[in-house]
């Protein structure tokens, strides 16, 4: 009788074992997608204010909290923002509107 409450001791404890193990994963990806630093990029926000075109390379995201651009519809922008490739999505932390970062003449002729 010890010896079959000592085997399922020990069972049962393996088999714990192997469920915090699994659940530990699922937490620390979780924590990865999180801790994600939020990225500057500059594009123009559409017209309806959905989506967002990078200037870098063209590639259009949807933003995912239309809302936080509300107001800046068709204008050119620095995003700072959660990016995820995998859905092409951005979700707006903080939005600053781009400068001119062309010199004008000032030359008189």
């Amino acid at each position: 009788m010890r010896k079959l409450m000592t085997i399922l001791f020990a069972l049962s404890l393996l088999s714990s074992f192997s469920l915090v193990a699994q659940d530990t994963t699922k937490q620390d990806n979780m924590k990865s997608d999180t801790s994600a630093k939020a990225a500057s990029i500059t594009g123009k926000i559409s017209d309806d204010g959905k989506t967002f075109v990078s200037d870098k390379d063209g590639k259009s995201w949807a933003i995912s909290n239309p809302e936080a651009v509300k107001g800046h519809e068709g204008h050119h922008v620095i995003l700072k923002a959660h990016v995820s490739a995998d859905t092409g999505s951005v979700d707006v932390v903080s939005l600053k509107m781009a400068g001119d970062k062309m010199k004008k003449d000032t030359s008189q002729n």
